[in-house]
């Protein structure tokens, strides 16, 4: 996820641009950079790091002018550099293009454009756009970014800025968000609303396969076949914090909700439809390297840890090789057996979690081939991982993890199938059918988000409560674990997760008349001996709230309320376990009055040890 925005008008665009990036600056913090027409032609101004390293460069070197394109950049591919920051251009510096999604066939059409002649400066999917443009330009900027974009694969927002046509600026959209502001004698293009909204309310919202042609007196809306079209201008009634959170509460709900965009962009690129294959690139794990890999580690923290815990389950069904998990913080002072095929694997949000770092350091002394699954390209642990499977969740601001952790379990996913795939654990119509049901899942997120007040009134019902437990059997009690850490740090309200086969071990000595109970109760073969953990505490006196696969009514007999998610495999069920008892978390700390997104003694990323 990275943000763009693009003016042109009778004022000079360099602060425009700046402060629609400082907007957008959520979107993206790798680096940034801005292509301005100017009297001497088309000049570019780029920087790694945040926007102020951009802003200083331009106070020492400014450029003047009344048309130009900005970006803030979420690295994809290729990581934090000057040279990989936006705006990318074609060798003769005529055209330049900034881009937010993923072009899934960059590599092949950087072949093809090298065969014919065209030098490529960064490791992006971006630049392929800029030569693809220059190559078909033949005095009509428009058909040539028809044409560019007629080539290109993949999930796309551009904004291209051209010395040839200084006067206009071309935008198009496929699966990437992308707004068009309407001003008097300007125009404007922005990822999001934030970008403009000091400038403009009146905004055109582009749908998939529409392009803009902007220039200052004019927008014309069209196919990207070139019919016209006409849409209704939007009116923006937002206040400026309301539109950085798209008119959300909170960045933590806003992250709920675009948890199925996350998902996708985690898929994206990852599927062959056609053939029915999983491909992962960044892992390099060949097959008969799978083959010899005899056990597997994964070390994580937090959130992390939980989405590991699913990943084993995952991987072991998928592949019968044995997974241990552990705290990064715990990992290398049980001194671990690492023997030569052991594949440890490092997941971690930020790259930078210290305790995750130390322990991948280990494991590498010891001579395991590490794995990361991370979600900022150029981080720590990508950069000193051997291969690395990138969740591409887009920045999250609030410090509570809701998409990425989602996103995590998409990539466990993804690795398990391509394990499988390799060593031929799973037959071919088990994994086409498998990855059917994955490209659901973002639809069936979308579905569910509908359908909050359910939850919203469970909400109601638990905040005054300073107690509460959660119960799950196999994979549901993974994501009980992380259902109760999610509460209990943004709520503050003490809870707990429970296997609930261990109910009568101890932990049933804590339930009391009225005390909350939420149940997992999404694993069907588990179904029985669940409903019978319900009963238990019902007879002492809970109030329990079930998590039950639509169509699992029985359970309206034994618990308090019944909450639904979708059907999907069993395997892939905690990818829509977590959408409600997210917002559950959420709804809580809400009607409790806490901030949400800055909970009480958290930070984003531990750092230190």
């Amino acid at each position: 996820m990275c943000g763009i925005v693009g003016y042109i008008g009778n004022r000079d665009s360099q602060n425009i641009l700046l402060e629609g990036l400082k907007k957008l600056e959520y979107r993206g913090y790798d680096s940034a950079g801005v292509a301005i027409h100017t009297s001497a032609g088309l000049a570019l101004r780029k920087a790694k790091g945040r926007i102020s390293e951009l802003e200083t460069q331009l106070e020492a070197q400014p450029l003047t002018g009344f048309a130009g394109i900005g970006h803030t950049r979420w690295a994809t591919h290729g990581k934090p550099s000057d040279a990989n920051s936006h705006p990318h251009t074609d060798n003769d510096m005529k055209i330049s293009v900034v881009h937010n999604g993923i072009i899934e066939n960059h590599l092949r059409l950087k072949e093809e454009l090298e065969q014919l002649g065209y030098r490529f400066v960064s490791e992006t999917d971006t630049e392929v756009l800029s030569h693809l443009i220059a190559h078909h330009y033949e005095g009509d900027l428009v058909q040539a970014v028809r044409k560019a974009v007629s080539q290109v694969r993949g999930a796309y927002a551009i904004a291209v800025l051209s010395e040839h046509e200084p006067d206009k600026l071309v935008a198009v959209r496929w699966a990437s968000p992308l707004i068009i502001g309407v001003g008097q004698g300007e125009n404007f293009i922005g990822s999001d609303i934030p970008a403009i909204l000091e400038y403009t309310r009146d905004v055109y919202i582009l749908n998939d396969g529409e392009m803009a042609v902007l220039t200052r007196d004019s927008v014309e809306l069209m196919t990207l076949e070139g019919n016209f079209i006409a849409k209704r201008l939007f009116r923006v009634d937002w206040d400026l914090m309301q539109a950085e959170k798209n008119g959300f509460d909170t960045f933590m709900l806003k992250e709920i909700h675009e948890r199925p965009r996350a998902y996708q962009d985690t898929m994206r690129g990852r599927i062959d439809t056609q053939r029915g294959e999983i491909t992962l690139p960044g892992v390099s794990l060949t097959s008969g390297q799978i083959r010899e890999i005899k056990q597997i580690h994964m070390v994580a923290c937090g959130t992390a840890y939980h989405a590991a815990l699913v990943g084993k389950t995952v991987i072991e069904r998928l592949t019968r090789i044995p997974v241990e998990v552990d705290l990064a913080s715990e990992y290398r002072y049980r001194m671990p057996v690492i023997r030569e095929n052991t594949l440890v694997i490092a997941v971690s949000q930020s790259g930078e979690t210290a305790d995750t770092l130390a322990a991948m350091r280990e494991a590498k002394q010891w001579g395991a081939r590490v794995m990361a699954i991370t979600n900022v390209i150029g981080g720590s642990v990508a950069r000193e991982a051997d291969d690395v499977l990138f969740t591409l969740a887009g920045p999250e601001i609030a410090v509570a993890s809701t998409k990425a952790y989602s996103s995590q379990l998409i990539a466990f996913y993804l690795l398990g199938l391509y394990m499988a795939q390799s060593l031929e654990s799973i037959d071919k119509v088990n994994l086409i059918e498998t990855i059917a049901m994955l490209e659901r899942l973002p639809f069936q997120v979308e579905e569910s988000l509908k359908t909050a007040e359910p939850i919203r009134q469970v909400a109601e019902q638990i905040s005054g409560r300073e107690h509460l437990f959660f119960i799950g059997r196999g994979l549901d009690y993974s994501v009980a674990m992380e259902a109760s850490l999610k509460l209990k740090e943004i709520s503050y309200i003490h809870s707990e997760a429970y296997a609930a086969g261990e109910l009568k071990h101890g932990s049933l000595a804590l339930i009391e008349e009225g005390t909350p109970v939420i149940a997992l109760a999404t694993q069907e073969p588990l179904l029985e001996k669940t409903v019978s953990n319900i009963k238990e505490v019902k007879a002492r006196g809970a109030y329990v709230i079930a998590l039950a696969l639509e169509g699992t009514t029985e359970l309206e007999k034994t618990a308090d309320e019944v909450i639904y998610i979708p059907r999907t495999y069993s395997l892939l069920t905690p990818a829509l376990a977590v959408v409600p008892l997210q917002l559950l978390a959420y709804y809580t700390a809400s009607i409790r009055g806490n901030d949400v997104d800055k909970p009480r003694n958290l930070a984003k990323s531990v750092t230190v040890e």
